[in-house]
């Protein structure tokens, strides 16, 4: 029994899994970490414990002291040279999150085909893994929603926008929506056309904001649901 914890900036998903797949899973505020003693009474007494944590020291110490007592041993993902068939091609392996990594790992599970992988959270992560398993490096760029609060944070008569998606906006709440959307969507689309170039691939794409992404894209694409927590997963037995 696994249970596999994905603790972001902004949230903190978790489930729990077994041979036959998915058996619980949940959802909450980074900053309410302490409710994960409430969630884990309704988990299995004996279970292995495994963890991505991109949300800080505290964020790690605070998950630790709740479910230590509870599991023992608690297991932080850290990225390394090579696991679950994925090599990591960044110029210093620890540097890559986390997050990356397990989101790698987890696409890997799902193909061996070529693929980009597109974390869209509080940050944006577009990530380019070949056909032989090799992660050949990638972006990372503010969120959708961080792009339109730093707007809003930093000049003085902008919005944060809630505005709608249009070719051609004509009000300030659909051109801050918009340039900020077609931002993710350039991203994603430039670096897919690298791959697309050599190779068929695929884009796997998954987080909070894929929905936005995902309207409006115009590359093949496919939604996966808890990309990090399935790398996790396969991971679990070699961390």
């Amino acid at each position: 029994m696994i249970v596999a914890i994905d603790a972001g900036n902004s949230r903190i998903k978790w489930a729990v899994h077994e041979r036959s797949g998915w058996l619980d899973r949940g959802v909450l505020a980074t900053a309410d970490v302490a409710w994960l003693a409430d969630a884990a009474d309704e988990w299995p007494a004996v279970a292995r414990v495994v963890v991505c944590n991109v949300a800080g020291k505290a964020v790690a110490e605070a998950i630790s002291s709740v479910l230590g007592k509870r599991y023992g041993r608690i297991v932080f993902l850290h990225p390394s040279a090579e696991a679950c068939g994925v090599r990591n091609g960044y110029e210093h392996a620890w540097q890559l999150g986390a997050d990356r990594w397990a989101a790698l790992i987890g696409a890997r599970g799902l193909s061996t085909a070529a693929c980009l992988v597109v974390c869209a959270g509080t940050a944006t992560t577009v990530d380019l893994l070949d056909g032989t398993g090799l992660f050949r490096g990638g972006l990372i760029l503010p969120g959708f929603d961080l792009m339109r609060e730093s707007l809003a944070r930093h000049t003085a008569q902008l919005p944060f926008a809630e505005g709608a998606f249009r070719d051609e906006p004509r009000n300030t709440e659909d051109a801050i929506f918009s340039g900020c959307l077609q931002a993710q969507l350039g991203a994603v689309e430039r670096v897919f056309g690298t791959l697309a170039r050599e190779c068929d691939a695929r884009c796997l794409l998954t987080g909070g904001a894929a929905g936005h992404l995902a309207a409006h894209l115009q590359i093949p694409f496919e939604c996966v649901d808890d990309l990090i927590l399935k790398g996790l997963v396969r991971c679990a037995d070699t961390v």
